[in-house]
């Protein structure tokens, strides 16, 4: 177990063109593109990158200044719409420092932002009006996105250059996750403290918008406009919101430091997201990287993500906004992709009332995230998760669990902050609705995880178990073993599990478990296996005997068989 956690450790220029000229595309990725698709579990139409036409034009034409001071806003939409003029094209950032409010993205254009360059958003909450929009699942008000587009076609990101959303002017900080330090800089930058001294709001108007929520949650209760105008600093936007588009192309930059979440495709067709890096601060609240929410057709591949919250996360809407709104995610490949720091390195949820399904997740690397595969809802959302596929993973250094699911999700974080406690689990069964959530048909094979606190928690409903959970060719090395609890048609094959203390896998109220080639070794030398609970049924052991099994009292007579 050492010498495999030790090897794993190891592994580890400026021009102005008017003419049209004839379409073109970026360098040819086609086999890059059409690999994606090999073996692929389910049917999905391929895509291809937008194409654009020749024209370029640099923002240094029409007076954009890379000072570092001067607000460019204005220059930058008059090269936009220069390019669409010309039946579209590329607008270039050059190399410098370019300072700039909010960028509208048009159809046809790719906004380029060529190595060496800094696009950084300004502080100034004035230059980000309310707009309707919806964000985390709801639909509300915020203040407008650094980037924003709605109802595009063709449109692109590109570029080795750094975009920055100047998060650290919108969000608020939890004083338990800075040092000494660093709270008291914070302090003496301005802003304000909580009452009980444990968190710092950049505003007045900010804390206000705070104290209009319940829970940890970010969207305020108020339906009144001229409420939300009086705590606009709390409305933190997305730092890229794509919304109700075609053929959406981010290819090359870093984007780092976003007010909220980082990247928000929402209700979008043809997405590609490649060759990126997304960074936030481990500290930022509601940091994601990637929400792909509402979305059909995506590939995410080959990029990098080191956040404050979930990674890449797949969304559908929330709660009775969600349902309404009846546009799951579907068919998307997600491969090839490192995760450092995140609450999670790939999620669903839990934001899925609109439904998930036809997701394929491969050749990911996680490394020290909060959780791995993380998949979360609870009673209220509705949505149907469904075919997932998931394979070739490989995970380090997880302090909870590389595999989760909870059904009881209630906006914690997988390592519990200081003002969070555990969820309450509730065993009594309540009637199944359209607000039942329903998680099944979820294939994982092929992972190794070493170094995590617990080897899995797989948490259904009482009234809506889990459904057909299959784990195929798994090495799990934790301190603590595999927890199953209200599943229903579960299948662990060639799975291993190795722990410091406690039984490896315990099931608790688990129907129809298939265990084949199964092994668990616990270093007290607890027996690999334990079943739980009354309503446990058709357990099927098959190369185990049944004195290696611990049966609870409450397990039914003969629920336990061997073949």
């Amino acid at each position: 177990m050492k010498q495999l956690t030790y090897s794993l450790l190891l592994l580890g220029s400026l021009t102005f063109s008017c003419q049209q000229v004839q379409e073109t595309s970026s360098p040819d990725l086609e086999p890059e593109l059409s690999s994606l698709y090999d073996g692929l579990e389910f049917d999905m139409p391929r895509i291809d990158a937008p194409v654009f036409p020749e024209n370029e034009v640099s923002i240094a034409d029409f007076g954009a200044i890379p000072d570092g001071e001067t607000k460019n806003t204005e220059a930058i939409a008059k090269a936009i719409d220069e390019v669409v003029s010309l039946g579209g094209g590329t607008v270039l950032i050059p190399r410098g420092l370019w300072v700039t409010g909010p960028i509208t993205l048009k159809s046809n254009v790719n906004l380029k932002v060529d190595d060496g360059a800094l696009l950084i958003f300004t502080k100034d909450k004035d230059d980000y009006p309310l707009v309707s929009t919806s964000f985390e699942g709801l639909e509300t008000y915020r203040c407008l996105s650094p980037i924003n587009g709605n109802n595009l076609e063709n449109v692109a990101i590109t570029g080795g250059g750094t975009i920055d959303g100047n998060g650290d002017a919108w969000r608020m900080v939890k004083r338990g996750k800075m040092t000494q330090g660093q709270w008291d800089k914070l302090l003496r930058s301005g802003g304000m403290v909580s009452e009980d001294g444990s968190k710092w709001y950049p505003s007045e108007s900010y804390k206000r918008g705070a104290e209009s929520t319940s829970g940890f949650f970010n969207v305020p209760k108020t339906t009144s406009k001229a409420d939300f105008k009086v705590f606009k600093d709390f409305l933190r936007p997305v730092m890229v919101s794509i919304v109700n588009s075609k053929n959406v192309l981010l290819d090359g930059p870093t984007f780092q430091n976003s007010p909220a979440w980082n990247i928000h495709p929402l209700m979008c067709e043809n997405v590609i997201i490649r060759n990126i890096n997304v960074r936030n601060p481990w500290y930022s609240q509601n940091g994601d990287g990637l929400d792909l929410e509402s979305c059909k057709n995506a590939l995410i591949y080959n990029n990098t993500f080191d956040v404050g919250d979930d990674a890449i996360c797949i969304k559908s809407g929330k709660n009775e906004d969600g349902r309404k709104r009846g546009m799951p995610t579907e068919n998307v490949i997600i491969s090839n992709n490192i995760v450092y720091h995140g609450h999670g390195g790939f999620v669903v949820g839990s934001e899925m009332s609109g439904g998930v399904k036809n997701i394929h997740v491969s050749k990911c690397t996680f490394i020290g995230t909060d959780t791995g595969l993380r998949f979360k809802s609870t009673r209220g959302r509705g949505g149907v998760v469904e075919s997932i596929y998931i394979s070739d993973i490989d995970m380090i250094n997880i302090p909870t669990e590389p595999i989760r699911f909870n059904l009881f999700y209630g906006g914690q974080s997988p390592v519990l902050e200081e003002d969070q406690d555990a969820p309450e689990i509730d065993e009594e069964e309540v009637p199944v609705t359209e607000e039942t959530p329903s998680f099944k048909d979820v294939y994982i094979r092929n992972v190794t995880a070493v170094g995590s606190g617990r080897a899995g928690y797989f948490q259904g409903l009482p009234e809506m178990n889990l459904k057909n959970i299959n784990l195929e060719n798994i090495y799990l090395e934790a301190k603590q073993g595999i927890s199953m609890i209200d599943a229903d048609g579960v299948s662990f094959k060639g799975v291993r599990v190795e722990t410091e203390k406690g039984y490896p896998y315990t099931f608790y109220n688990t129907q129809n478990l298939s265990l084949t080639a199964l092994e668990g070794i616990s270093e007290e030398g607890t027996l690999p296996v334990k079943i739980l609970g009354k309503k446990s049924s058709r357990v099927e052991e098959t190369g185990m005997s049944t004195d290696q099994i611990a049966i609870g009292d409450q397990v039914p007579e003969g629920a336990v068989t061997n073949k």
